[in-house]
């Protein structure tokens, strides 16, 4: 039983020593204080109670005072509670300082908060980063398209990170003055012949205002030729027109057909309203034989008028349909 008595008295001691040494890390205090940093256990063991690691802070302090940059560690604890990357701020403050570059600390977290790589900031300031653009098409006076593809080198603007626009805003803004360059050309020729009109020209905008980067150069890498719009515009247009002519004919023929159509109707019904009248004839002769109004040689006199005129009419349809002889 003793032997179990004391196992239990030195495990009692061993969780005792790791609960202390978690909520006092008297190890982390040791490397501050060797390291310059002057920090007491007492703020080491109240940072576990406001949720903050006492390892991060602790090596950020170590970090600036190396780099002989001064930090307070209260700001540390607010960007870390505020879901800042402490570790990351750092890292930009002692590469900034190291370039001669002005990066106050609040202006890094800020940056850090707005979302944005604080650290990859500093580095594209000290080196610059060169942007591929997609290939942008536009087309001369001349009607001929040209496919130019540009590569602009940017280089970070630190005090234009927090709300200054970013990479696809200065792509589209490229594109934009490319488009513009390439649309006021006299024909594409002389876009090829100087391809670095095109970057002056771009240049010169000040695309870069507002934005988060500032343009040094902005190269023509590639320029292709593309369709002839000129010509394919007047293709399809005279295309157009010949559909708008035949279109306009077939609704003159369409009217010529119903007119024709209708003149044979009327045609018709002015050939039946004379076989009606025909028909009446021989009823008005009937009356007028019974009324004493026609007598048989009158009769005999229209019967010879008739035929005579049925004789001239027959005569006269022979001559026409007979053709000529050479």
């Amino acid at each position: 039983m003793d032997y179990v008595g004391t196992f239990g008295l030195i495990a009692g001691i061993i969780v005792l020593i790791i609960i202390v040494t978690y909520y006092i890390p008297v190890g982390l205090w040791f490397s501050a204080l060797v390291s310059g940093v002057h920090i007491s256990l007492l703020q080491l063991f109240l940072m576990r109670f406001r949720k903050v690691p006492p390892s991060v802070i602790v090596r950020a302090l170590i970090e600036g005072t190396k780099a002989g940059i001064k930090l307070d560690r209260n700001s540390l604890e607010a960007h870390y509670l505020a879901g800042g990357h402490v570790s990351k701020v750092v890292h930009s403050l002692v590469s900034a300082e190291k370039a001669n570059i002005d990066l106050p600390f609040n202006m890094a977290t800020a940056i850090d908060l707005a979302g944005r790589d604080v650290f990859e900031a500093v580095q594209m300031s000290v080196n610059p980063k060169v942007i591929d653009t997609p290939p942008v098409t536009a087309v001369a006076k001349n009607g001929i398209q040209l496919i130019a593809k540009a590569r602009v080198t940017v280089r970070a603007n630190i005090k234009q990170l927090v709300g200054g626009a970013g990479e696809e805003t200065v792509l589209a803004r490229v594109g934009e003055g490319i488009v513009s360059s390439i649309g006021s050309a006299e024909t594409h020729l002389a876009v090829l012949e100087n391809p670095d009109s095109i970057s002056k020209v771009v240049l010169q905008k000040g695309l870069d205002a507002g934005t988060a980067f500032e343009i040094l150069s902005i190269d023509i890498a590639d320029i292709d030729i593309g369709k002839n719009i000129g010509a394919s515009l007047q293709m399809d247009q005279a295309e157009a027109d010949k559909n708008i002519a035949q279109a306009k004919a077939e609704e003159r023929r369409a009217m010529a057909v119903a007119l024709e159509q209708e003149m044979r109707a009327k045609t018709q019904e002015a050939r039946a309203k004379v076989v009606e009248a025909e028909a009446e004839v021989p009823l008005a002769i009937a009356e007028a034989f019974r009324s004493g109004n026609l007598g048989i040689m009158d009769y005999m006199k229209y019967k010879n008028i008739s035929a005579d005129t049925t004789m001239r009419e027959s005569i006269a349809g022979e001559e026409t349909t007979q053709k000529p002889k050479n």
